[in-house]
């Protein structure tokens, strides 16, 4: 992905917004198939919005004028973080899925989590399919639309055996003033 037009892009963006920032970095993540754009700002609770909502909004503006301008097929696959609010954000689903991992192992039963963005259930599909330490459990998607959640399970179970309900997610099991209950999925 053409790095130099993604900074002019979001920099016009930004100053259109009147949003100041002092530095836009491109990376291109190897082996993850995506591109994160690093912004440094002043004004990152402004960038970032309720809940990450204008974050996620500049970051479809820049999506689909990427896609126009570069006469794709699709949008590109790009992530926004502004002073590593998206980072914080990923490490707190990794975090959670890690918690309802060990419920899994200590109970056998499947474990739905909360209902989540599609890049934050691509998230926890990816660590623990590509995390050793979780070799033995597997990862699906359930549900539609904004109530879409991810189940975990153990590999040697395949699906529910007969009258097994779905655990529900589990609001007590999570250490208290680790932030789960305001992720913004």
């Amino acid at each position: 992905m053409n790095a130099a037009l993604i900074q002019d892009i979001l920099g016009n963006l930004l100053k259109l917004l009147n949003i100041p920032f002092d530095a836009i970095a491109v990376n291109e993540t190897e082996g993850e198939g995506f591109t994160r754009v690093d912004i440094t700002s002043s004004a990152a609770s402004r960038l970032i919005g309720w809940h990450g909502e204008t974050l996620n909004s500049v970051q479809h503006l820049l999506k689909s004028i990427l896609r126009s301008k570069e006469n794709m097929e699709k949008s590109p696959f790009l992530v926004l973080d502004v002073d590593g609010y998206r980072r914080e954000q990923e490490d707190k689903v990794k975090k959670m899925a890690e918690n309802k991992a060990d419920f899994v192992r200590r109970t056998g039963t499947r474990v739905a989590l909360a209902p989540m963005s599609p890049y934050f259930r691509r998230i926890v599909h990816l660590h623990i399919a590509n995390n050793p330490t979780f070799q033995d459990l597997a990862t699906e998607s359930i549900g539609e639309g904004d109530y879409r959640q991810v189940v975990l399970r153990l590999k040697s179970k395949k699906g529910p055996a007969v009258g097994e309900e779905l655990s529900p997610v589990m609001e007590d099991a999570a250490p208290k003033g680790e932030g789960f209950e305001n992720l913004d999925v």
